[in-house]
């Protein structure tokens, strides 16, 4: 956000947060069809703006990437706690778990490409609020006997994020994804 002379940040004016959120969404899904090199001017294209525009909004690739994967994980964890309200758990839990799966797939190497020189307070804060937000889902689905009580929400991020990896370069990746989570969900259940 731009700041005032007193170093204070400023809100941004209507236009220019609508700039900005078309932006992140132009990358997001360039980066879900081209992979994480995809092409600035393109993102600019596709959001109607100037590639200035783009540059005064995010500075480098590295600060729109991390736009993307902020703007993602936050998805993410408003999903997770809608499906609080689901009542049943292990079902929110499962249709939780996919929506990861999906995010992890679309990524197409935003998490490798954010790891070189990523801010690490943003990895940490990400990774925290989606174990915190699975977390949640998991524990009621124990609570219900729907899940092994020895599953580990890091355990279960672990699976979904191998299954997206080997995924990724799919013709239908996202397609593959659910159908080996879906395989590997059905050993996480109480029998």
């Amino acid at each position: 956000m731009p700041k005032d002379p007193t170093g204070s940040v400023r809100p941004m004016r209507a236009d220019a947060r609508r700039n900005y959120d078309r932006i992140v969404a132009a990358a997001g899904a360039l980066i879900a069809e081209h992979g994480a090199d995809a092409s600035l001017e393109e993102v600019a294209r596709r959001a109607g703006v100037g590639s200035a525009t783009l540059h005064r909004h995010f500075p480098s690739r590295q600060a729109l990437l991390e736009a993307v994967f902020k703007d993602r994980v936050e998805a993410l964890c408003a999903k997770a706690g809608d499906l609080l309200a689901e009542p049943d758990p292990g079902q929110a839990l499962s249709l939780w778990l996919h929506a990861v799966g999906a995010h992890a797939v679309a990524n197409r190497g935003l998490g490798a490409s954010l790891m070189r020189d990523a801010d690490p307070v943003l990895g940490k804060t990400c990774h925290e609020m989606i174990t915190d937000a699975g977390e949640a889902l998991l524990l009621r689905a124990q609570a219900i006997g729907a899940v092994r009580p020895e599953i580990a929400i890091g355990r279960l991020l672990k699976l979904v994020g191998a299954i997206a990896l080997a995924t990724e370069q799919d013709v239908d990746g996202p397609a593959e994804a659910g159908l080996l989570l879906a395989i590997a969900l059905e050993g996480i259940r109480e029998h």
